[in-house]
């Protein structure tokens, strides 16, 4: 066992130290996927946001694979129609909650393609933002 659990001397301190690791570790995630999403010369703040939940699913199937996964597919249709028009086609998708269900989990439920939308309404077409919130409503659900 580790040197600092060894220290601890009573159940609530081991408790309260859970809990604090537990936030530090979701922080850490979260920066992680920041500084690869800055690591790309994006041109907007929205460019910059759909990244980070790019790198958000990219966790999700890291966790899901139990090994580092990149979501090859998406990077494709990336390359071929850049990130605004890749999520505004990842958002015509089959809802896949599992991944939603993951992100939840890990504290990360705002880092979707949906929730990008929505908080960016004016980069995206009329009908991609409607299908957003209804896809965050049903996600929601489950």
């Amino acid at each position: 066992m580790d040197e600092i659990i060894l220290k601890l001397k009573t159940p609530e301190e081991c408790i309260r130290f859970a809990d604090k690791y537990t936030e530090l570790v979701q922080q850490a995630r979260r920066r992680a996927i920041e500084l690869r999403a800055l690591s790309h010369n994006n041109e907007s703040e929205v460019e910059t946001e759909l990244l980070k939940a790019l790198y958000a699913y990219e966790e999700v199937l890291t966790k899901k694979n139990q090994r580092r996964t990149r979501a090859s597919r998406t990077w494709q249709m990336i390359n071929r129609h850049g990130i605004i028009g890749a999520a505004e086609r990842a958002v015509n998708r089959k809802i896949e909650a599992t991944g939603y269900k993951v992100l939840v989990e890990i504290g990360m439920q705002d880092l979707t393609f949906e929730s990008v939308i929505v908080h960016f309404p004016e980069a995206f077409n009329h009908e991609v933002v409607t299908r957003a919130k209804m896809r965050l409503e049903e996600l929601r659900k489950i």
